[in-house]
């Protein structure tokens, strides 16, 4: 201990030097060598290039892979360095023979450096090549030798090197040269990218062939004497043509290569997208866009889900159109006006709250509430239809009438807990055309959506009849994420697996476009539960649906909102629709889940819950919540004649001579309509001459309905025409009188329209029938 604390005092100084210089040594390589920006790449999940976006210095540059291929490595290491595995980072002999060589020739014609030399320099760009920087090149390069092991410095060295133009790495050349992975190359494609980097702006393929072949078969003919490859392979490779101008790189999912960039810029990320699905999907959209754009329809996007997963299968962000209509645009994640594709979870939202059954009447008859008056898209009306055919048939007036005996706020908080996030305001800012498209929405939060209530059947199903609490999560187009559903719960999330088993029932029975409307007499016809939707003024078409394992969902349209004839959901988006689920695998149909169900008797005219009055009768399953809703409103108790002709009462029948019968009973206005689709409606008989009929409510205004203000039609010449005044009665052929402010100005019989011209002003209609029954309307005719 003395003796060595006796060397430290006398040698002190040189102790500090040493010290200093160990640590000059140790810090002399910085933590990061390569700083320079890389590209963004997209690879589908398996690994196949999907696209790339150039770095900002305009360098095709990958990011670092340490994967490199076996036949690139054998190549390069026999061209630049055979003894890299032996040397630490500079080699001795290597650089005193190029010493000699360019002190012989005046000039540095050899460098004389290691593999590893060559990433330091890469790595410090810009730099001389002077006898000095090499100096520093081989001291870097020994420190670079003790931070990282050979396999990691032979791929910083792949993924650096220039390979000609403005392609830097073994990856980025693969693709520019050879259209492939540098896994896939070939002996003489992999000897041709080994050569490049020796000398990269004299030699790159396209330019100085002769020079890049001699070298190319060189490299080869050394292999062969390396018998590293054998005499067949060397004949093949030298008999092989040299590129002759870069590749543009793979373009198939431009818009999600647009969407990562944001978030992943510079990184190479695997995503979830099947390169075969997206390619197929790409070739369905370019063919329906070349239909499409004859009728000025320039844009379309499409989205294909897995349920199971919740995994981005494809992603067309928009169709292969020019930059005059936006084909920049990525629609999928862009508000567009929604249409009827909020329908369906109208729908669920009332199943799950027991306001309806899928069976349930609902009233379609002109309806107006303040200035606002829904239309169906056929301008006709059922009088009632039932909320399931509502929903297949995409009948508006029933969607507005349900919505608001729903409650509009109550609607707009189910919106809200799905997470569309294009629905900003609040509820009264829509108004009940938010379920006709008066809000926006996109197609990523839809068939995240669609997928999250096929999920939630498909859990329910498969486990002891539980719900997950994530249900309605995000979907990922990363392949390596996983989903967390959450835990299990005996309460739904959002809505039973009944109300939408309930409403994909109903969504597997719209009609389908031509060409697939008699699918289901074929056995590989796919059952699809699917909606569609047109915005107002033919803007946007949407067409979504759902099997057990899929989600597709498709838009269509004008990026820059500009409406077309035509436009129509089924007309346009559902045939592509039904194309790409044709490249699906076939799905079976949900499982029912009988746990969330209970069995009760539907009245089977009106579909409501049977009354007492109910005597045409069926046991079905509903959700558990039907068991809330109302019975039967519509079967009533009549007094009829022995001879069933005539109703009748006390006052003009024995009670020996009265039968009590249930008749279906829809109010007039219902009445009216519903009785031109059902032939077999039976109005009430009339009542016996000689009855005393108590006075109640048989007759409504058809038109002026709810409107109180009436513009007067004029035609071409300016002359005023007549309105046509219009009233249903239940009994037709009973005589009416019309007054127009008190004063009598017709009576009708049977097909009870009256015509006038009044002047502009404020009026009150009243109508009154023979058995004094009155109505009123006050009304504002104006010009």
């Amino acid at each position: 201990m003395q003796r060595f604390k006796k060397i430290v005092k006398h040698n002190k100084k040189k102790l500090i030097a040493a010290l200093i210089i160990c640590l000059a040594y140790y810090f002399c390589l910085p933590k990061v060598l390569f700083t320079a920006p890389t590209s963004t790449v997209i690879t589908s999940k398996n690994n196949l290039l999907l696209g790339a976006k150039i770095a900002d210095d305009g360098q095709w540059r990958f990011p670092e892979n340490k994967v490199i291929p076996d036949k690139f490595k054998a190549c390069i290491l026999a061209f630049e360095d055979e003894y890299f595995y032996k040397h630490p980072g500079f080699n001795p002999i290597s650089i005193i023979k190029a010493f000699k060589e360019n002190y012989n020739s005046g000039q540095i014609k050899r460098g004389g450096s290691t593999i590893t030399q060559q990433v330091i320099r890469l790595s410090r760009q810009g730099k001389q090549r002077t006898y000095w920087e090499k100096f520093k090149e081989i001291i870097l390069a020994t420190r670079l030798e003790l931070r990282y092991n050979k396999e990691d410095i032979l791929a910083l060295y792949s993924s650096h090197a220039p390979f000609g133009g403005n392609v830097v790495g073994i990856d980025a050349a693969s693709w520019r040269y050879f259209n492939r992975n540098a896994k896939d190359l070939s002996w003489s494609e992999s000897a041709t990218l080994a050569v490049l980097p020796n000398a990269p702006s004299l030699i790159y393929p396209g330019k100085n062939q002769q020079s890049l072949l001699a070298k190319r078969n060189r490299l080869l003919k050394k292999l062969l004497d390396q018998k590293t490859i054998d005499s067949l392979t060397y004949q093949l490779s030298i008999a092989e043509n040299l590129p002759i101008k870069p590749y543009p790189l793979p373009q198939i999912a431009p818009h999600l290569l647009q969407h990562i960039s944001k978030k992943h810029k510079g990184q190479l990320i695997k995503t979830s997208i099947n390169k075969h699905l997206q390619e197929q999907t790409n070739n369905i959209v370019f063919n329906h866009y070349n239909l499409l754009k004859q009728n000025e329809i320039y844009n379309i996007a499409v989205l294909v889900l897995d349920v199971k997963t919740r995994k981005v299968l494809t992603y067309v962000g928009n169709s292969p159109t020019d930059n005059k209509h936006q084909n920049f645009v990525n629609i999928i994640d862009k508000p567009r006006s929604t249409g009827s594709i909020l329908k369906p979870f109208l729908y669920t939202a009332m199943l799950d709250a027991g306001d309806i059954l899928p069976s349930t009447l609902i009233p379609d008859v002109p309806t107006q509430f303040g200035d606002y008056e829904p239309q169906n898209f056929n301008k006709e009306f059922d009088g009632a239809v039932s909320a399931k055919q509502a929903l297949s048939r995409s009948l508006n007036v029933p969607a507005v009438r349900m919505l608001n005996q729903f409650g509009l706020d109550r609607f707009h908080h189910y919106l809200k807990k799905l997470k569309l996030r294009d629905i900003k305001y609040n509820a009264n800012h829509y108004g009940l055309s938010l379920v006709l498209g008066g809000a926006e929405s996109n197609l990523w939060d839809l068939c995240k959506n669609y997928a999250a209530m096929s999920s939630t059947l498909n859990h329910y199903t498969q486990t002891s009849s539980e719900y997950f609490k994530n249900e309605f999560c995000e979907p990922t187009f990363i392949e390596d994420e996983i989903i967390d559903f959450g835990a299990r719960s005996s309460e739904k999330t959002l809505f039973d697996a009944a109300s939408i088993y309930h409403t994909y029932q109903s969504l597997k029975e719209v009609n389908r476009p031509e060409g697939e409307d008699n699918w289901e007499f074929f056995d590989s016809s796919k059952e699809i539960a699917w909606k569609t939707g047109t915005s107002y003024g033919f803007r946007d078409a949407w067409a979504i649906g759902t099997t057990r394992d899929y989600v597709v969902g498709v838009w269509v349209g004008n990026a820059d909102g500009e409406g077309r004839p035509g436009l129509v959901g089924v007309q346009t988006a559902a045939p592509i629709l039904f194309n790409v689920f044709d490249l699906l695998p076939k799905s079976n149909w949900f499982n029912q889940p009988f746990d969330e169900m209970t069995q009760i008797n539907i009245c089977n005219i009106s579909g409501y819950r049977a009354s007492l009055n109910c005597k045409n009768t069926s046991k079905t399953y509903v959700q558990k919540s039907g068991l809330k809703t109302s019975a039967c409103p519509y079967h009533k108790l009549i007094h009829l004649d022995k001879n069933k002709l005539y109703r009748v009462n006390s006052t003009c029948e024995t009670s020996q001579n009265i039968t009590t019968t249930s008749w279906f009973i829809l109010p007039p206005l219902m009445a009216h309509y519903y009785k031109k689709k059902h032939p077999f409606y039976k109005p009430l008989p009339p009542f016996k001459p000689g009855c005393f009929e108590q006075k109640k409510q048989q007759m409504e205004f058809i038109y002026p309905n709810n409107n109180n203000k009436i513009f007067l039609p004029k035609d071409f010449n300016q002359i005023k025409n007549e309105v046509v005044l219009k009233v249903t009665h239940s009994i037709p052929e009973t005589t009416l009188y019309w007054y127009l402010n008190n004063k009598y100005i017709g009576k009708t019989k049977n097909l009870h329209h009256i015509a006038m011209k009044p002047k502009q002003g404020n009026y009150t209609i009243t109508v009154t029938d023979e058995f004094g029954n009155e109505i009123k309307k006050n009304v504002d005719f104006s010009h």
